[in-house]
């Protein structure tokens, strides 16, 4: 019994990581053709287009649209989601956090940032 198991689960995580491989490997096909895929409902083309910037540095950090980051503002609000780019009249980034609600952060209010996973990246 014990086998069948251990034999399923085998099965299982050699499926999930073929699926993450699959995955990576279509970002890359999609960045080798300069597109950049953020599959959420409430990004509109008016927000693609208000982001200016798709590639640029942030605390040292080099980001680009697609990539997941997590932000921590001066006021103590936590955001995790996907970067959409930033606006470089306004000092600021647009993301696309995972309740579907895009927000607009200043940079200045900016006090922590991280990447989770970087777009068409490997580990």
């Amino acid at each position: 019994m014990l086998v069948y198991i251990q034999s399923a689960l085998i099965v299982l995580l050699v499926i999930n990581v073929a699926g993450y491989v699959f995955v990576v490997l279509k970002q890359k096909l999609y960045l080798k053709n300069n597109m950049i895929v953020i599959e959420n409902k409430s990004v509109t083309e008016k927000h693609l287009k208000k982001a200016d910037m798709k590639e640029f540095m942030l605390n040292g950090t080099k980001v680009k649209s697609g990539d997941e980051i997590k932000v921590i503002t001066r006021a103590k609000d936590k955001f995790k989601g996907t970067l959409i780019g930033a606006i470089k009249k306004e000092k600021s980034i647009l993301m696309v956090t995972h309740g579907d609600e895009i927000k607009k952060l200043n940079i200045e209010n900016i006090l922590k940032f991280k990447v989770v996973s970087k777009y068409g990246k490997f580990f």
